[in-house]
């Protein structure tokens, strides 16, 4: 993971929920890339096909509220999503998006759709145009486990430097 995201901005309001980022139907498929194909469907059905990689989804409050099922973040990375910033994040949500290498930046920001948005990790800043939002940074233990690209892949290199293999 880079220290800074650049991308477009698609903008989402409070309480977007588990089941609209990737309905209930596409639970079943252990195929991550099926998954992306259906990522925001409940919400915005075109969402997958016109997503680029690197874009930011940028949300109210309560972004990931609803079940905690793990495939939401995952169907969000493997479609493109650079990161999420929102408001608020409901708190299954937002270690299960750490866990699986997506990262996630609690800023209140103001943009529209399409605006170009840059989300610099290492100061919890969010940059549209030239306005600056601070948000809140991600404790240094979190980021490692970003850069490694998620919790199991950082547990592996933890245990590979243990053991000298790195």
């Amino acid at each position: 993971m880079s220290a800074m995201i650049r991308g477009e901005a698609w903008i989402f309001g409070d309480d977007v929920d588990t089941d609209v980022i990737i309905p209930g139907p596409y639970l079943r498929t252990r195929d991550v890339r099926e998954l992306a194909c259906h990522a925001m469907e409940g919400i915005d059905p075109d969402f997958a096909r016109k997503v680029r990689p690197g874009d930011v989804i940028v949300a109210g409050k309560n972004f990931g509220c609803g079940s905690s099922r793990e495939q939401a973040p995952l169907a969000l990375r493997e479609a493109g999503v650079g990161c999420v910033v929102a408001r608020s994040f409901a708190r299954i949500f937002y270690r299960n998006a750490i866990n699986v290498g997506l990262p996630v930046v609690e800023a209140d920001v103001s943009c529209r759709q399409g605006d170009e948005v840059a989300v610099d990790f290492s100061a919890g800043t969010v940059t549209v145009g030239t306005v600056t939002f601070r948000g809140t940074r991600l404790p240094e233990f979190l980021l490692d486990i970003l850069r490694d690209g998620g919790l199991v892949a950082h547990r592996r290199k933890e245990k590979m430097e243990k053991e000298g293999l790195l």
